[in-house]
């Protein structure tokens, strides 16, 4: 018995219908081969094209990145020409009165507090208030009649608080117990 839809490869087709339904089958397995070719060469397109964005904007990403670093004190170092300004404006001047100088420094002073105030920094003067190890560092105890243990009667230099992070603490004097 011989069933010619199960011939084996190596079997001759044994009529001409056959021939040319194995020759219609082979055909269409070309074309079917040739499209899935087509189909693979343009997924292998897309996936370089996609490999290739996704390395442009890592380098895009990298050189913000940089130009973020490089110039992230931009504003604030803009804020402070006008102090630099000011400052160099007062040691050109030649003699002059002390207290002239004197209201020079002092507004000076106030304009550079204004522009780290500005950039989110605070000072930090306890005078008068509880010590607070996180944010005071005392360096000496003092008799101080009339104010309460652990108290700061004295600040020998300020801190400093940036955005809530303390950059520097209080150095005091705490008035002891008696």
């Amino acid at each position: 018995m011989h069933n010619s839809d199960s011939q084996s490869p190596n079997e001759m087709p044994e009529t001409a219908a056959e021939y040319a339904a194995m020759s219609d089958e082979l055909d269409t397995l070309k074309a079917k081969v040739a499209e899935l070719e087509a189909s693979n060469q343009e997924l292998r397109d897309t996936v370089l094209r996609e490999k290739a964005e996704l390395e442009n904007q890592r380098r895009r990403l990298h050189r913000d990145l940089e130009q973020a670093r490089r110039f992230a004190n931009e504003k604030l170092l803009n804020d402070l020409l006008p102090v630099y300004d000011s400052l160099e404006r007062g040691l050109a001047v030649e003699g002059g009165d002390v207290a002239a100088i004197r209201e020079g420094l002092s507004l000076t002073l106030k304009e550079l507090l204004r522009v780290a105030g500005n950039n989110g920094l605070v000072q930090v003067d306890p005078l008068d208030q509880p010590l607070d190890p996180e944010r005071h560092h005392a360096v000496s105890m003092v008799d101080a009649p009339g104010k309460s243990p652990g108290t700061v009667v004295a600040v020998l230099q300020k801190g400093y608080v940036l955005n809530d992070r303390l950059l520097r603490p209080a150095l005091v004097s705490v008035a002891k117990d008696d």
